[in-house]
């Protein structure tokens, strides 16, 4: 018998903005631009820099040393609402005809439509 794993589901998604609650980046506001659900890590854009020593190649001609966003882990980033205007934690409501929508656990807004 073959074993499934599981992808887990994470309240963050593309597009969303957050702020870093923990770490180098602490305290700093940015977009996602992915999210790495089997690593559990996202992609903040703008934030946790890190400089690659390339060589040049067909993409790359000059080479050299090249800055690019690296991903922080999903646990240490928190969802800002669009109405507190502060970072809170996420929980998800169903409807009548069987929709999920996200709401902010501090005013209970509405995020999004899932």
């Amino acid at each position: 018998m073959e074993a499934v794993l599981k992808i887990p589901r994470f309240r963050i998604k593309k597009g969303d903005l957050v702020r870093v609650i923990s770490g180098r980046e602490k305290g700093k506001t940015g977009k996602v631009l992915t999210i790495v659900p089997d690593r559990q890590r996202v992609f903040v854009e703008k934030l946790n820099f890190i400089k690659r020593h390339t060589r040049p190649n067909q993409q790359n001609r000059q080479g050299g040393i090249i800055e690019k966003e690296a991903s922080l882990h999903i646990s240490k980033v928190m969802l800002v609402c669009p109405s507190c205007e502060k970072p809170v934690r996420v929980g998800i409501r169903q409807l009548e005809g069987g929709s999920k929508m996200r709401i902010c656990r501090n005013c209970n807004e509405v995020i999004e439509q899932k």
